[in-house]
């Protein structure tokens, strides 16, 4: 168990449904990391955050030390190397398969990231195109797990324990859900991915991912409403 010390010296500023915010909390899980949750409203933004992430203005935001690091994978990095005495490991020693994860990770913030924004914000033929590279992304994903060396017949991206993709799909696992639900769409259909599908229960039941999960109710209810009122015309005054 971290001292109090450590607590004190670990602050996340965040908000329990954002699904960047839940990457780092699940990173601070399995590495069994104490911290101190700090719950951002974002309207207005606090001045701590305002102070500690100048640039983007956006959570998450780790505060170790003092030290502000700001950027979901970038936090889930400086948490590997300033926690690395403590397992699991979420980077593979070996350099190819570090280069595969970061890969992989940075395509689902290129890729899945991105066209799961389009079906948030899509309506009409504008959805049903996003939908569409939705699910060729993910079909990616599942023939990835299917023949890359690095994730064939393991339980997780990361071989036996969670790594560094898991965290980068499993934070938006709860925002993927809530996703579907809002837009009555179908993006990962465990028929045409059983591997992923498979792959996403079992991480989201595991021990650290399951404590910081978002309630898929208030996801999905958050998610109706604000999408509802992004994608509504504005009214005439």
């Amino acid at each position: 168990m971290a001292t109090e010390v450590e607590k004190e010296q670990v602050k996340l500023l965040g908000a329990t449904l954002s699904p960047f915010v839940v990457r780092v909390r699940i990173a601070l899980a399995v590495k069994g990391i104490d911290y101190e949750f700090i719950q951002e409203t974002m309207q207005p933004k606090s001045d701590l955050l305002l102070k500690s992430n100048p640039v983007h203005k956006q959570i998450p935001v780790l505060i170790h030390n003092g030290n502000p690091v700001c950027e979901s994978m970038v936090i889930v990095q400086y948490i590997e190397e300033a926690w690395g005495n403590k397992t699991p490991n979420l980077m593979p020693k070996d350099p190819y398969d570090r280069a595969i994860a970061r890969f992989w990770a940075a395509f689902i913030d290129d890729k899945v990231f991105p066209s799961m924004r389009g079906v948030f914000l899509g309506k009409g033929e504008q959805l049903q195109k996003a939908v569409e590279d939705s699910v060729t992304n993910f079909l990616l994903i599942e023939e990835a797990l299917r023949t890359n060396q690095c994730f064939a017949g393991k339980a997780y991206f990361g071989g036996d324990e969670i790594g560094l993709v898991d965290i980068a799909l499993g934070g938006l696992s709860a925002f993927i859900k809530g996703l579907e639900k809002a837009t009555n769409s179908v993006l990962m259909d465990p028929k045409k991915m059983p591997l992923l599908s498979a792959w996403m229960d079992r991480f989201c039941k595991s021990d650290g991912v399951k404590e910081v999960m978002p309630d898929l109710a208030k996801q999905a209810e958050f998610m109706s409403t604000r999408r509802a009122s992004m994608i509504s015309p504005p009214t005439a005054k």
